[in-house]
């Protein structure tokens, strides 16, 4: 038994897996988040049974490793020990201050971290990346490498560019739109989901009815209260990078591994105090064949997420971000958390959950 109620056995999902392999064709059938993620798992380990329907093991400062309900592969990080916009302009370089030459977009994973920068240039109003490698990173879409299209499962070269395309808008949906970073719903990005996944549809309506640590839409999409918050300034740094592999039945599975990062001021002003928040996520999802699984056109079905958030709140299931600023995080001392590096990509975000604790809030070695 789990907290989000009774579990069904391991070996009964085994088993249904099995006999759904064996059954062939048929009808297509309607997408199911934890029947994929089991398959994936039985794949990656076959010497060890999956985790159970409704397991989840939560880590006190949402860093480590587990499965959220649902069936949704999730793996959920904040580090919240930082120092210290939602018009997003897709153009390369900034307007912070900084005359670096941007970097090139990242087609691989990178060798290391970035290099550590000046420990005494903090961001300011007029340059809110200063003292960030973010300085070198590109605005909004900008920032999202997408690979060059081939031919893959169901979908011809000119169909997998249309599904990286309406990756992209999903990644700019959820976490680059001006409406949605302000607090309000994604209505747009939710509408590039597969609207017969029942658990995702569950899980959506809880997440906006009554977040709570399984069901938080931060997971998914970034989001500010107003009445906090506002921007400093109009862009969104961000790096990162899109890949994709033909995946369950024919259908094209699109990964993406992301890093936003968000400057923001009080939204009551009397200061010009600048804070970040920063946002790795990695969603997968699955574009379908309409034959083979029930899938409205043009959508996705979500396969899996992980997410590591600095700076944007620790153990607080609000359904949105909550930055804190010099004062706040001197009234909040981190409880022993490993140390974490924000803007180090080199690790997969699945290293980077096997190796941390299970205890406390981390805290981030810059911001």
């Amino acid at each position: 038994m789990s907290k989000g109620g009774a579990s069904i056995p391991d070996e009964e999902w085994e088993r249904f897996l099995k006999e759904a392999e064996a059954g062939g064709a048929g009808a297509p059938e309607e997408p199911s988040a934890r029947a994929r993620m089991v398959a994936q798992r039985l794949r990656e380990e076959p010497g060890g049974p999956p985790e159970g329907w409704r397991t989840y093991t939560p880590a006190r400062r949402r860093r480590g490793k587990g499965w959220a309900a649902l069936g949704l592969a999730a793996a959920v990080a904040v580090v919240v020990v930082a120092v210290g916009p939602w018009g997003i302009a897709d153009r390369f370089g900034g307007d912070d201050g900084t005359r670096a030459t941007p970097l090139a977009a990242e087609s691989e994973r990178p060798t290391g971290p970035p290099a550590q920068e000046a420990t005494d240039r903090s961001p300011t109003l007029d340059e809110p990346f200063r003292g960030s490698p973010a300085a070198r990173w590109s605005d909004g879409t900008a920032g999202i490498h997408l690979p060059e299209a081939r031919a893959a499962g169901w979908m011809s070269k000119s169909e997998v560019a249309r599904a990286l395309e309406k990756t992209q808008d999903f990644l700019a949906a959820s976490a680059l739109d001006p409406a949605v970073l302000r607090g309000e719903r994604p209505d747009k990005a939710m509408a590039l989901i597969n609207p017969h996944q029942s658990d995702v549809r569950d899980f959506l309506k809880k997440a906006f009815r009554a977040p709570d640590r399984e069901n938080d839409p931060l997971l998914l999409f970034s989001r500010f209260r107003p009445s906090d918050v506002r921007p400093a300034g109009d862009v969104v740094k961000t790096r990162g990078r899109v890949t994709f592999q033909e995946g369950e039945r024919g259908a094209v599975e699109v990964s993406s591994d992301i890093t936003y990062v968000y400057p923001v001021v009080r939204a009551a002003g009397g200061d010009d105090e600048v804070a970040r928040t920063i946002v790795r996520r990695e969603v997968v999802m699955s574009w379908d064949d309409p034959a083979k699984i029930v899938i409205e056109p043009g959508t996705f079905s979500l396969v899996s997420y992980k997410v590591d958030t600095t700076n944007g709140g620790c153990d607080t299931y609000t359904g949105y971000l909550t930055p804190a600023f010099l004062a706040e995080r001197a009234a909040t001392r981190p409880d022993g958390g490993a140390e974490v590096d924000p803007y180090d990509r080199s690790t997969s975000m699945e290293e980077r959950m096997r190796e941390g604790d299970d205890e406390g809030c981390g805290t981030a070695t810059r911001s």
